[in-house]
């Protein structure tokens, strides 16, 4: 979340970023300027009364001990009610900070200066396009055609053992699967990542600390007997590992990456752009993280997304970088950039990997810090990205790579996957 201070100091300049985003209730802030104010000289008064108390105190032990009863029972009569006072006021300071953080959890991050506005994915600006189209026979098909044509994965057996959006995978499907998660962990390991296998579950206070609370409660699996999540990505376990944590400069920058599978409940629409492996309710991921000193991260941000294009380009697919406009942005995020491939059957693009920077938001909330040379703990920055999302991977390779004798397993693959053809 925002920082109060920075709000209050920055107040024209925090408008101006929520304006990029269309932020729907400008309003809030001013209410927490105000509530802070406030906030701020109850604490002041509070403390004022209790300095007065102790040094009352240091009074009265004094007069005791110099056999002044009288005068120290006086004292500590008008002691008394000082002591009422302070916690009236220590009351109305609890108040205040939950009244506090109640609407500053509902500001989202600011968009850094080069998010473009825009309301919509259509505002969204391409950042650079890379590779050529597939040039695919007028018969070619789409992926869930392949799959059945191929018994890769069979989406109504899902479907009943569990619900749509859960596809099993079959044979040379699950084959494909387990080798991509495997070139994915091992170019992860390559860069400089370190592997965690990590809870598939997390608890409310993870949640929140990388911003899916309250923000996305809806869009998560909620295990109501034991008050856990099913995770939406390994970012949230990841960037925990974390939380209440102070680093050593030296220390920075830290790199993760695990596999997880990940758990969304978002709800889709009907037609081409959900079906198949297009959207899905739980979905295979390889998720890279990094915690950086603040004066890198724009520099980290590039290099994690050269790092996920390296990937693309490797595996032979068409795709571009797109830019997120304000609208378009995760509530967390100051800047993200989102990679698509081309799926050259459905003729139209597939987000694959979103890396994103978000400054100090999740770091305040986690109370993830450093120490610097001069001592004095501050906040690192967070960022992750997905490097790679599987389903519209695998969608784009049966799709771009499919031919009359089958479909060819990139190059890069075969060594994973054992074989250099689906038939």
């Amino acid at each position: 979340m925002l920082q109060v201070n920075y709000i209050r100091e920055n107040r024209a300049h925090v408008l101006e970023r929520l304006s990029v985003r269309n932020f729907g209730q400008p309003e809030l802030v001013d209410e927490i300027i105000a509530i802070d104010e406030k906030r701020r000289s109850t604490q002041s008064q509070g403390d004022a009364l209790q300095a007065d108390a102790n040094a009352a105190a240091k009074k009265i032990g004094e007069l005791m001990k110099a056999g002044q009863r009288e005068e120290a029972e006086a004292i500590k009569a008008k002691t008394t009610a000082a002591k009422d006072d302070i916690k009236k006021l220590n009351d109305e300071l609890a108040v205040l900070e939950q009244e506090l953080y109640d609407r500053i959890v509902q500001l989202p991050n600011l968009p850094h200066a080069s998010v473009p506005k825009g309301v919509s994915a259509e505002d969204n600006e391409i950042v650079l396009t890379y590779g050529k189209a597939p040039e695919l026979p007028e018969s070619a098909q789409a992926h869930w055609d392949l799959a059945a044509k191929y018994d890769l994965i069979d989406f109504e057996l899902g479907t009943k053992i569990t619900g749509a959006g859960f596809p099993v995978y079959k044979g040379k499907g699950a084959k494909l699967q387990r080798a991509l998660i495997n070139f994915f962990l091992a170019e992860a390991e390559k860069a400089g990542y370190e592997e965690m296998m990590l809870p598939h579950l997390v608890n409310e206070a993870s949640g929140f600390g990388t911003g899916q609370l309250p923000d996305k409660e809806g869009q998560m699996y909620f295990v109501g007997l034991d008050n856990l999540y099913l995770i939406p990505t390994a970012e949230v376990p990841i960037t925990n590992l974390y939380r209440d944590v102070i680093l050593k400069e030296d220390q920075l920058p830290v790199k993760n990456c695990g596999y997880t599978p990940c758990f969304r409940r978002e709800a889709g629409s009907y037609g081409a752009h959900v079906r198949g492996l297009n959207r899905l309710h739980q979905f295979d991921k390889v998720e890279i993280v990094q915690v950086v000193h603040p004066d890198k991260s724009y520099e980290v941000l590039e290099q994690m997304s050269l790092h996920v294009q390296g990937l693309l380009q490797k595996l032979g697919l068409y795709y571009r970088v797109l830019r997120l406009c304000g609208g378009d942005m995760g509530f967390t995020s100051a800047l993200t950039y989102d990679m698509e491939v081309w799926s050259a059957a459905q003729q139209r693009w597939l987000e694959v990997s979103s890396v994103s920077n978000f400054e100090t938001y999740q770091s305040n909330r986690l109370k993830l810090r450093f120490k610097g040379s001069e001592g004095k703990p501050q906040l690192a920055h967070t960022l992750n990205g997905s490097a790679l999302a599987l389903p519209r991977i695998v969608a784009s390779i049966l799709e771009n790579y499919q031919t009359e004798d089958g479909i060819k397993i990139p190059e890069v693959l075969i060594p994973y996957t054992g074989f250099d053809m689906i038939r």
